[in-house]
């Protein structure tokens, strides 16, 4: 564990990240961790950890938000959570068997990281048009068993708990794109609501695993909150009058540079 001194600067980048937040709806570790990698230096593993639980605290309040309007689909999240939890305590498991400080495994965190942002940004872009798609390739066929899509979406939870504790993305864009394909016929706030909800438990987890081995820094979590909170309400407040799509695009540009920098590192 680490105790940093507080830097205000840290506290504007959580604002900046909640703001968009608030906007997009998109998941802060998006942007959080190459923030704190790629601007701060932070070593890798020391910031995934400090933005799982980052993200298990913001991600609290939007909990709270779903639950008060029956946002939330408990049948998703348990299924979810069947595969994500015991994904997460392995992944924890064999972090904490590794030289975390080596070149080898902030490699590994990068490259990850890198990878599933480039995703991150397409399906910001082109979500639309991949559901669409999908849905005509589907069409004619015979609609999945209820125990067929369970399966599946254990498998997500599954992907999900192994991504998320490697690398604090995996959870928001990529998530819910998957989980719109296996339940057509939810309202989309059902699945949004029910994914954040899901991140809870899954960030929380894995913020406090790496707590356990010691990458957390206290002192930029609490940074980051003093930000990061004002900018979600901010984001929340102007969200109705920005024009959300050009938001997107502009932040899936943002992801995308972000990825070229940590994959060419």
């Amino acid at each position: 564990m680490t105790l940093s001194s507080f830097d205000p600067l840290y506290s504007f980048s959580g604002f900046f990240v909640g703001a968009l937040v608030g906007i997009t709806g998109v998941g802060g570790g998006s942007l959080m961790t190459p923030l704190l990698v790629l601007l701060f230096g932070i070593h890798p593993a020391t910031a995934v950890g400090t933005d799982l639980l980052y993200a298990a605290v913001t991600k609290s309040a939007g909990t709270a938000v779903h639950g008060m309007h029956g946002r939330i689909n408990w049948r998703v999240v348990g299924c979810l959570a069947a595969g994500s939890v015991p994904a997460a305590l392995l992944m924890l498991f064999l972090m904490a068997g590794v030289d975390r400080k080596s070149v080898e495994v902030a490699h590994t965190i990068t490259t990850a990281l890198g990878w599933l942002l480039v995703m991150t940004a397409f399906m910001l872009v082109f979500r639309r048009q991949v559901l669409a798609l999908l849905k005509r390739k589907m069409g004619d066929r015979r609609p999945m068993r209820p125990v067929t899509i369970a399966i599946l979406t254990t498998l997500l939870g599954l992907a999900l708990g192994i991504l998320v504790t490697l690398t604090s993305v995996g959870a928001g864009a990529l998530g819910v794109t998957v989980l719109l394909i296996l339940y057509p016929r939810l309202d989309v706030r059902e699945i949004v609501g029910s994914d954040i909800v899901h991140a809870v438990p899954l960030t929380l987890i894995g913020g406090m695993g790496y707590w356990m081995i010691g990458e957390i820094d206290w002192g930029i979590l609490l940074a980051l909150l003093a930000g990061s909170i004002p900018g979600i309400i901010a984001g929340s407040l102007l969200a109705p009058k920005l024009h959300e799509r050009t938001i997107r695009l502009v932040l899936a540009g943002t992801l995308a540079v972000v990825a070229w920098k940590l994959l060419a590192s």
